[in-house]
């Protein structure tokens, strides 16, 4: 049976199903009453059937595998020359590490009974829902900038989904995709609908699609909470001392914060690593909240490469200020000369990733000179998205 959901905010409860709304009627995101974890030592990885992907970890997931490709288990390589280790998310079917939520929220669509999936996007987590859709055998619409890159416009055309092309701010983006998952035509509540058939604070679902946002859907975070649980997995189910990880809407941060905080409350792991967060300059707003610091030349006001994280209000930017308070952590903003030098770096290692990949990396010696992270600490970065993505 499909979850239910939760505000953490106001209480409100409501019933799985394809009616259900996609946030509260008090603006806060919702979650899902179930929040499963497995009890005892979990098994060494060579032990584990990994065949499934990241369903290996279904126990820890409020959702049944419907709709997969059987991905995830992306490698976790050491990379000296950075001091680090990465994590490369960009190997998944689609090229982004966005497929991690694509198949739990099309599979929680499928267990709800959905007809149709409608989402937002800079093109990343657009083209896997667009794939992921297909293979449920649903149709979607995608709204994405008017000027979205082709390799991202084609990855959602080619699958038969419809890409909406809407000019303006990436906020302008979400407004109107909005607007057609709420359906803003008229007042009152939509026909066939009494006003009492929902919690108070509902809003009401007038549109004709499922709103199978990356930000506000909670199916999407329980898919990127998997990132944690295979890299403690793949280090011997121990925590690194840090991520560092790129911050737009916060999908992956808030599900490596989510997967960790789990597999500790398991008993499965010790301890909790730190969470860095890395914006673009002038896209910077969890950078301004924790006092963070900024990595510009000549006095750069806003970036222009790392397209895929020019997010000025994320959705769930309170959460993610919690997750850096509650784990000891911070955020850095980069501009675009550091992001151009640690991208060139990293294609020259055989790391071939899209621009906005290399923020993260190129946070990590700058990181270091403040003294946010010591020489021998073990750290993890996520390389989250293909360089072929820029084609």
């Amino acid at each position: 049976m499909a979850s239910d959901l939760t505000c953490p905010d106001c209480g409100a409860v409501y019933a799985a199903g394809p009616d259900e709304p996609w946030r509260c009627g008090c603006g806060h995101a919702l979650e899902f009453v179930d929040r499963p974890y497995p009890e005892g030592q979990p098994r060494p990885l060579s032990s584990l059937d990994t065949t499934r992907g990241l369903w290996t970890f279904f126990e820890f997931l409020p959702i049944e595998s419907h709709v997969t490709f059987r991905e995830g288990f992306t490698p976790l390589v050491s990379a000296p020359d950075w001091n680090a280790d990465f994590k490369l998310e960009y190997v998944f079917p689609t090229g982004s590490f966005k497929d991690r939520g694509a198949t739990t929220t099309l599979s929680r669509a499928v267990e709800l009974g959905v007809e149709r999936v409608i989402e937002d996007s800079s093109g990343n987590a657009g083209a896997a829902i667009a794939t992921y859709a297909a293979r449920a055998g649903l149709p979607a619409d995608v709204y994405v900038p008017e000027d979205v890159k082709q390799s991202k416009l084609m990855a959602i055309q080619r699958v038969d989904a419809r890409p909406v092309r809407v000019p303006g701010s990436r906020e302008d983006v979400t407004a109107a995709c909005i607007d057609a998952v709420e359906g803003t035509d008229g007042e009152g509540p939509p026909e066939g609908r009494d006003e009492d058939d929902a919690h108070p604070n509902a809003p009401y679902q007038r549109g004709s699609g499922w709103y199978a946002s990356h930000a506000w859907n909670p199916a999407f975070y329980a898919g990127t909470m998997t990132f944690a649980f295979e890299a403690a997995a793949q280090r011997g189910w121990t925590a690194p001392d840090a991520l560092v990880l790129p911050i737009g809407h916060g999908t992956l941060f808030l599900g490596a914060y989510r997967g960790f905080e789990l597999l500790r409350e398991a008993g499965i792991t010790d301890a909790m690593p730190r969470l860095i967060g890395v914006q673009s300059v002038g896209y910077d707003p969890i950078v301004t909240v924790v006092g963070g610091e900024r990595v510009v030349e000549d006095d750069e006001e806003r970036a222009t490469i790392a397209d895929g994280i020019q997010i000025r209000e994320p959705a769930r930017g309170s959460q993610i200020v919690d997750a850096i308070e509650a784990t000891g952590g911070t955020a850095i903003a980069v501009g675009d000369g550091p992001v151009e030098n640690a991208l060139d770096r990293l294609h020259r290692g055989g790391f071939y990733v899209e621009p906005t990949t290399a923020v993260a990396p190129a946070a990590l010696a700058h990181l270091r000179e403040l003294g946010e992270l010591d020489a021998d600490e073990d750290i993890v970065v996520p390389l989250t998205g293909s360089g072929l993505k820029t084609l």
